[in-house]
């Protein structure tokens, strides 16, 4: 997704993303001039960033423009500009600018200390959305930065909360160098103001407003996202998150679906609708033999149907030939419970990752968690494999992982399920083939758009205008999910592993999943945080997934029967509320941006540690070890007969029958978490199937 900034060099400004003129303009100290640092920051977190250099731009901007830049015009006797051209905007270009705002365009307007001098007309612009730029410049003898009174401290203002954003969410302090002061109307929100021993006190220094569909920020100073000054305090915090904040419309723009010709072709739609009436049919062990005659005629009208559909798929002719097998097969032996393992040993679409291929898919299949029932199921899926995917992969080597995406899917589909893994298979007494594990991470996207953007509002939290571009954005969420899952399915068997760690086949105590899953996730944080100083800017928002999807979705979502991935959550937030990483305070949630990361590489070194003496423990002191772990942050149920000093356990070989003494939610929810729950209930259920992407 390209989320373009246009920096308009135009209208004789100031400053310059391009080195050379800024060069030009200031030949013995180009950073005094030069916004290349700013353009660079917004690169690096894949935003598109371009000059406007002689075009008017009532010409330029519709060309996919997210974000149009303003940085202080100037008359050439005021300003070394390197430009003839006037610093006024025309009526057309106003006009221009107005009508790109109130269709969802964001403007970031720059003005300078006694702004009426320089010639330009951003008044007359700003005036269209109650902004404007006063003539001023503050000098403050009492609040300012190093030993100059007209570096001016800001007074940051209380922040916005919730799923929109807020631009001074990672700022903590920000100076405007020889300012001069903004004019708010009521519409606006005012992010700074000069402090009471100003020479103008308690002026708005920097303002934001909306305007029909789009955004506008102002603010009385230009020096501050200059090359010299953007790493001083947090203003490359406030500069990245403004423009994220002003690009808003552009980051929620729907991501275009491809069409289909598997869900175009009649045989498709017959295929899933004998799927879904033959499901009705089956017993949980996936039989039908009560109903052998018509569970056979459907099960010919789907091997008809995959027969027909196999053109579409030529790289599945050897599963599409052992699928109409395996259906013919099942409904000549009287439709009994279904064994599918020569379908399933063919189905490779590990061997397939291709950007954009389609996969046909039809098992009888568990769909839930934790369910055994075993129900015919009909997929279509296509797998997103962009090139930098791809390369990563070949990194973090995991042939097995295949990210989808889901164009259509029977009626066993339609929950919250988001795997497709060998293990849920019917294979009959068999051990399924484990070729292939493939997570929709258009569904996890989704979802966690919906809840989380929804819990973010609830609890007033401080989000970023980074993260709220995230919980906008189809296209950044699945792939931040196609990310993170690429790194936690690798984890699961990398590490200090004191037992199988995927835990197939045995009976463990639920927190010892849920830790496992935490770990992993931890790993993927830790990951993320490499890759983006490595240079991967999709790293930043695979850590907002995890944290979010963590602290927010996983503790509210499904039962409370031994839920092992809401006590990850549970165990994360406890530990970071505790750290003072993250506090619940007047009914507000605030994160620590600053140090949040410290507090989740706490978590998960004491996660480690445990795995790590856990090698030389026996199974159930591992099991009583894990368990006062998560004691230690999380409240265990009353009556719990696992918690420390409770336990009149013996030290067997075997101690898996004192798994029966669990509780069903040894671990119950936080009040927190309880109100939480009951606030998200209207989110939480996952909406209508989405129709079928068709040929066109």
């Amino acid at each position: 997704m390209a989320v373009r900034v246009l920096f308009d060099e135009s209208h004789s400004q100031a400053w310059s993303i391009r080195p050379e003129v800024a060069a030009a303009m200031q030949p013995t100290h180009p950073g005094d001039a030069s916004y290349a640092a700013a353009a660079q920051a917004l690169r690096r977190r894949d935003l598109e960033v371009v000059a406007n250099v002689d075009r008017p731009l009532d010409e330029v901007l519709a060309a996919g423009v997210a974000v149009l830049v303003l940085a202080h015009p100037s008359e050439r006797r005021w300003e070394r500009t390197v430009s003839e051209r006037s610093p006024r905007l025309t009526a057309a270009e106003l006009d221009a600018i107005e009508g790109f705002v109130a269709a969802g365009g964001g403007l970031l307007v720059l003005g300078e200390t006694e702004e009426d001098k320089y010639g330009a007309n951003l008044g007359e612009l700003l005036g269209r959305f109650g902004l404007g730029i006063a003539h001023d410049t503050v000098q403050d003898y009492g609040r300012h930065h190093g030993a100059t009174p007209t570096w001016v401290l800001a007074d940051l203002q209380p922040g916005a909360r919730g799923a929109d954003g807020d631009p001074l969410a990672r700022v903590r302090a920000a100076c405007f160098y020889r300012a001069g002061t903004v004019v708010a109307g009521d519409g606006a929100r005012i992010l700074a103001r000069t402090s009471p021993t100003a020479s103008t006190p308690e002026a708005p220094l920097a303002a934001i407003a909306e305007h029909g569909a789009g955004r506008v920020a102002v603010l009385a100073d230009s020096d501050l996202f200059g090359d010299d000054c953007l790493g001083a305090l947090d203003h490359e915090a406030l500069w990245v998150d403004l423009v994220h904040w002003l690009g808003a419309a552009a980051f929620a723009a729907p991501v275009p679906r491809p069409p289909s010709a598997l869900a175009a072709d009649p045989a498709w739609a017959a295929l899933r609708d004998h799927a879904d009436e033959l499901r009705l049919l089956q017993q949980p062990d996936g039989s039908a033999r009560e109903a052998a005659a018509a569970a056979g005629a459907h099960a010919e009208a789907m091997a008809g149907a995959v027969g027909r559909l196999a053109a579409h798929v030529p790289h599945q002719a050897a599963y599409a030939a052992a699928l109409q097998d395996d259906l013919r097969r099942w409904a000549a032996g009287g439709c009994g419970v279904p064994d599918f393992s020569a379908s399933l040993e063919a189905f490779r679409p590990d061997l397939c990752r291709v950007d954009g291929i389609e996969h046909l898919v039809v098992f009888p299949m568990a769909t839930q968690n934790a369910s055994r029932d075993r129900r015919f199921e009909a997929l279509l899926v296509r797998v997103p494999w962009p090139a930098w995917l791809a390369g990563l992969e070949r990194h973090h080597q995991n042939p097995k992982f295949v990210p989808v995406t889901l164009t259509d899917h029977t009626a066993g589909y339609d929950s919250e399920c988001a795997v497709l893994f060998p293990e849920t298979v019917a294979v009959g007494d068999g051990r399924p083939p484990n070729h292939f594990g493939a997570i929709f991470c258009d569904r996890e996207a989704e979802r966690f758009r919906r809840v989380v953007g929804a819990a973010a509002d609830l609890v007033g939290l401080n989000l970023p205008a980074d993260a709220a571009a995230l919980l906008r954005s189809e296209s950044l969420t699945e792939d931040a999910f196609a990310l993170w899952d690429l790194v936690h399915d690798r984890a699961h068997s990398r590490g200090d592993l004191p037992f199988d760690p995927f835990m197939i086949r045995q009976r463990s105590p639920y927190w010892m999943y849920g830790l496992e899953e935490l770990r992993c996730d931890l790993t993927a944080y830790a990951e993320a945080v490499a890759l983006e100083a490595d240079g991967l800017a999709l790293g930043r928002h695979v850590q907002y997934a995890v944290l979010f999807d963590r602290l927010l979705r996983f503790p509210v979502t499904g039962a409370r029967s031994r839920n092992y991935d809401g006590l990850g959550g549970q165990l994360l937030f406890a530990y970071l509320h505790q750290g003072g990483w993250v506090r619940w305070t007047d009914n507000r949630l605030t994160v620590d941006w600053h140090g949040v990361g410290d507090g989740v590489a706490g978590l998960r070194a004491e996660i480690e540690d445990l795995y790590r003496q856990g090698i030389d423990r026996s199974k159930l002191a591992q099991w009583c070890a894990a368990h006062d772990l998560v004691s230690r942050f999380v409240a265990p149920a009353v009556g719990s007969r696992w918690v420390r000093g409770a336990r009149g356990f013996a030290d067997v070989e075997d101690p898996r029958p004192y798994v029966d003494l669990v509780l069903e939610d040894e671990f119950p929810l936080s009040m927190f978490y309880a109100s939480l729950k009951r606030g998200l209930a209207p989110v939480l259920a996952r909406p209508a199937r989405r129709p079928a992407a068709v040929a066109a």
